[in-house]
């Protein structure tokens, strides 16, 4: 059991195909900072940052130090570095992108090469560029539909307006310590 002076150190990973937002959420969620000019990334760029989960049931706090994996969106690489990338992962936050349709089932290949690797872990989906909803390609039904086969919760997300991205860190960070303390 965890006390309050504990630290949880926990390794998420955030994929999707490219384009869809990862770098972008990661920067807003670290930096609090937010850049339109796409960069593709290259193989996985590691960020570090600390947070607190509290547990109201015994009153204590952890604090996690969450090492956040951005994986490249490259299905090529997928395969071929899956079990370099998502070794050691306890938490995936899966982004797909509002204003590209194939971007949402695009994320059952991803969640599937993670949970060859991991097993199950907790999941949050993202629907990121929700800024942009007048331009969404699929509907929310469709997004509940893919987060309740997988028994996970989504969330709209917005890096450029920082609608929800510090809420998805947190949700994430607080499944994998309620399950870990469990």
């Amino acid at each position: 059991m965890f006390g309050s002076s504990d630290t949880m150190k926990v390794k998420i990973c955030l994929v999707g195909e490219g384009a869809v937002g990862k770098t972008s959420l990661i920067r807003k969620y670290v930096l609090d900072e937010f850049d339109d000019r796409y960069i593709s990334t290259l193989g996985a760029k590691i960020t570090k940052k600390e947070l607190r989960v509290e547990f109201p049931d015994n009153g204590n706090e952890i604090r996690i130090d969450m090492t956040i994996w951005d994986i490249m969106g490259e299905k090529g690489f997928r395969e071929l570095l899956k079990e370099a990338y998502f070794h050691g992962a306890q938490g995936v936050l899966a982004v797909c992108d509002v204003t590209r349709k194939n971007t949402l089932p695009d994320l059952e290949s991803w969640i599937s090469a993670i949970e060859t690797v991991t097993g199950k872990v907790p999941i949050q989906f993202l629907a990121n560029k929700a800024d942009l909803k007048d331009q969404l390609t699929f509907t929310e039904s469709e997004l509940r539909e893919m987060s309740a086969k997988h028994k996970s919760p989504y969330i709209f997300t917005s890096a450029k307006t920082g609608e929800n991205v510090d809420k998805a860190f947190f949700a994430i960070a607080d499944a994998i310590a309620k399950r870990r303390v469990a």
